[in-house]
């Protein structure tokens, strides 16, 4: 393998994500330009929850700005640091809160995408529990212990000892009993039981009554309080050998769409409540993001500033503009990429292109700046071109000049569909031009 070159199963699925016009959620660091200081900001976070702390942070950018690739730049560096990470898409099924089980639809979202570094792909929940059941027996046997008995017997209680210091949060009672089943169903290899401890903790249990008959415990999670088990299971992760949990929640724009302005208003409501939460220094270890555009931010009538609350909190002072931005306040803001950012991008994309597809893309320097230029050169491209279209329209001329050989950069970006509007026509032409047109 050249040593520019990055594994093609990576490099496969890098093009076929961006040239679908998603994030991929591996081989982000070999594409990643730009984004410096947001990611710096996120990262001081991540330190902040490493020693104890709680963040909150709304990413706000337009569709394509790169506000899911930022999640998952983050995302993947807080794994290799030893965090848990979950993450989920709002949608219409899936909100924060909603009268049918929407807010509870997105816990079992987040609790089916946990993910770890030895698992980076979701899915982790049993095996993280089973790595902590692990390390427990390791820890007692380079204590001294020997026979099963005995591991079994002080493993036992070490999970007592973090049962304990649970048990004292709300809620922490009936998460611990869960915690304390799922060892018992190891000790017994007992299959049914850690199954059903994990539909618990998954909040898949949809009445009281299942619950008690099958685990002995008279609660379940539900939509009014499945944030109070994610800062249990933060403090959990933290016993279990993690230094902390992110939880990523992206498509805010999905509670901007909701017709109903009450249902908006609980939304909001429970953002709040989150958001005090964290503030108030009531959650630890636990890192929250939040995406969205600007207009399900900022919107005075549907968005998160229609709730009063939120708005006086998070708005920007008088003393920050476009220019002079505040990246530690809860608000992180995307800019559009520069030119030369987005050169850089391209020329990544186009050694990839090259490698998944074994050939020697006939596209220069000269021809990448051009095609830049191209790209900024379309009306209001200065503040509202993103890093998605670029990166599709790219990829597209990629694949046409691989398929036809006999095409170029220039030629393509000559063609009609890349034209550009002149002024050489004079007002009194155009006027001619029209002169029949009426409305």
């Amino acid at each position: 393998m050249a040593e520019n070159e990055i594994p093609l199963r990576v490099a496969n699925t890098l093009l076929n994500a961006l040239k679908g016009g998603v994030v991929p959620r591996t081989g982000l660091g070999h594409i990643t330009v730009g984004r410096k200081d947001e990611i710096d900001a996120l990262l001081h976070d991540v330190e902040t929850i490493t020693v104890g702390g709680a963040t909150f942070r709304f990413v706000v950018g337009k569709y394509g700005a790169g506000k899911s690739f930022l999640l998952q730049t983050i995302r993947n560096y807080s794994m290799d640091k030893g965090f848990v990470v979950m993450d989920a898409d709002l949608s219409p099924e899936r909100r924060l809160v909603g009268h049918k089980g929407e807010g509870l639809a997105t816990y079992k979202e987040l609790m089916k995408n946990i993910s770890i570094k030895a698992a980076p792909n979701g899915g982790a929940l049993s095996i993280l529990l089973q790595r902590w059941i692990n390390a427990l027996k390791t820890d007692v046997i380079k204590n001294g212990a020997t026979d099963d008995e005995q591991i079994n017997k002080q493993v036992e209680i070490k999970i007592h000892e973090i049962i304990d210091e649970l048990e004292t949060i709300v809620h922490g009672f009936d998460f611990a009993r869960i915690i304390s089943l799922y060892w018992k169903s190891c000790v017994n290899e007992d299959d049914d039981l850690k199954s059903k401890t994990l539909k618990w903790l998954r909040g898949e249990y949809s009445t009281k009554t299942e619950a008690k008959n099958e685990l002995g415990v008279g609660i379940i999670i539900t939509d009014d309080d499945w944030y109070e088990y994610i800062k249990l299971f933060a403090m959990f992760a933290v016993k279990a050998g993690y230094n902390g949990m992110l939880m990523l929640i992206d498509e805010l724009v999905n509670i901007f769409k909701i017709p109903h302005s009450v249902s908006r208003q609980y939304n909001y409501e429970k953002i709040l409540t989150i958001y005090n939460d964290i503030m108030q220094g009531k959650a630890s270890h636990l890192g929250v993001i939040m995406c969205g555009t600007p207009q399900c931010i900022e919107d005075a009538r549907r968005g998160v500033f229609s709730y009063e609350a939120l708005k006086s909190r998070l708005e920007n002072s008088r003393f920050s503009d476009d220019n002079v931005r505040d990246l530690l306040s809860p608000i992180i803001r995307l800019k559009v990429l520069t030119p030369e950012e987005m050169y850089i991008l391209v020329e990544k994309l186009s050694l990839i292109h090259a490698q998944v597809y074994s050939w020697s893309p006939t596209v220069s320097l000269a021809d990448l700046e051009i095609f830049i230029k191209t790209e900024y050169s379309r009306v209001g491209a200065e503040t509202n071109i993103t890093p998605r279209e670029i990166i599709r329209d790219f990829i597209e001329i990629l694949n046409i000049i691989y398929q036809h050989r006999e095409k170029t950069m220039q030629s393509i970006l000559g063609g009609d569909s890349f034209e550009f509007a002149t002024n050489n026509e004079t007002d009194e032409q155009i006027h001619e031009e029209f002169k029949g047109f009426e409305i």
